[in-house]
């Protein structure tokens, strides 16, 4: 099984992103998997995972503040980072108890 990026969707305006960035990466971490905060004004980071986020919402409708999709295959490393043949295996929308996310990411990993 390759290694599985959470990647997180979210806004600079937007408070829920900002509690839940008190522990998302931390219980991403304790759960083995790699973290990727992707800020819609980060144009940069923005552009290079904007396939894995239009794969899942092609118009972006029905989106949660924040997303968190859990992919494998896609590389996290370096400024030229590059979406390969990314496979989505789950993703947990909207703010949470810190309990409640890793209950609901702990949920979508392939073989929970």
């Amino acid at each position: 099984m390759a290694s599985l990026t959470v990647l997180k969707f979210s806004s600079e305006d937007c408070g829920t992103c900002h509690r839940m960035s008190n522990y998302d990466s931390k219980v991403a971490e304790e759960l083995g998997l790699a973290f990727v905060s992707v800020m819609l004004q980060d144009t940069d980071t923005y552009r290079r995972y904007r396939r894995v986020l239009l794969a899942q919402y092609p118009n972006k409708e029905g989106m949660g503040w924040p997303t968190y999709l859990v992919v494998s295959n896609v590389e996290v490393e370096g400024a030229a980072a590059v979406v390969q043949e990314f496979v989505i295996h789950g993703e947990v929308k909207g703010g949470m108890p810190k309990g409640d996310f890793r209950q609901r990411l702990q949920a979508v990993l392939p073989d929970a």
